[in-house]
C-alpha cells in the first residue's frame, strides 16, 4: 500500500518555537526510557530518514496496539491541513524507521492503513482518545493512520 493522503485547505494551526522543542525533547527521552504515558497518551520515539535531508529525525508519537503486535500511529498534527513531517518521511522511506519505547528499539516498517482496514483502527483510536476525532473535525484532509510493524 502506498501513502496517499494529501494536504487539506484548512485547520488548525501549528504551535513551534523553542517551547514545542523543548516539550517534544522531554516526551522523546520519557518515551525511550519508560514508556509511561505522557498527558495520559502512551508515547514512542519515532526516528525517520528525511525526505530530503537524509538525516534520522526524531519526533514522540502517540501510539496505539496494532492488531497482531506493532503500533498504530496517527498523522493528525493536532487538526492541521498539512500533515506532519515524520508521515512524509515515512512516505519516502517507509523501511527505513526506528521505534523506541521503554527501553527497547525496533526497526519498523510503515504502512498507512486504507478503507476499511483504516475505518476500524480510526474507531478504535478515537474511543480510546476522543481528541483525535476532534482534530479530524479541525481538518478538511483525512487523517492518515499508519501500522509500524517490526521488521525481521
Amino acid at each position: 500500500m502506498t501513502f496517499s493522503n494529501p494536504r487539506g485547505t484548512h485547520g488548525a494551526g501549528m504551535p513551534g518555537g523553542p517551547l514545542l522543542r523543548w516539550v517534544n525533547k522531554v516526551a522523546t527521552r520519557r518515551a525511550r526510557r519508560s514508556g509511561k504515558p505522557v498527558m495520559g497518551m502512551r508515547l514512542l520515539a519515532l526516528t525517520t530518514v528525511g525526505r530530503r535531508s537524509g538525516q534520522e529525525r526524531t519526533t514522540p508519537v502517540a501510539w496505539f496496539p496494532a492488531d497482531g503486535g506493532g503500533w498504530l500511529v496517527v498523522a493528525s498534527a493536532g487538526g492541521a491541513a498539512t500533515n506532519p513531517d515524520w508521515y512524509r518521511n515515512l512516505a519516502a522511506h517507509p523501511d527505513d524507521a526506528v521505534v523506541e519505547v521503554a527501553g527497547d528499539r525496533v526497526p519498523v516498517a510503515a504502512r498507512e492503513l486504507h478503507g476499511d482496514e483504516r475505518a476500524t483502527a480510526w474507531s478504535r483510536i478515537t474511543t480510546e482518545s476522543e481528541q483525535f476525532a476532534g482534530y479530524q473535525r479541525k481538518t478538511d484532509r483525512e487523517i492518515p493512520v499508519v501500522e509500524l510493524t517490526p521488521r525481521a
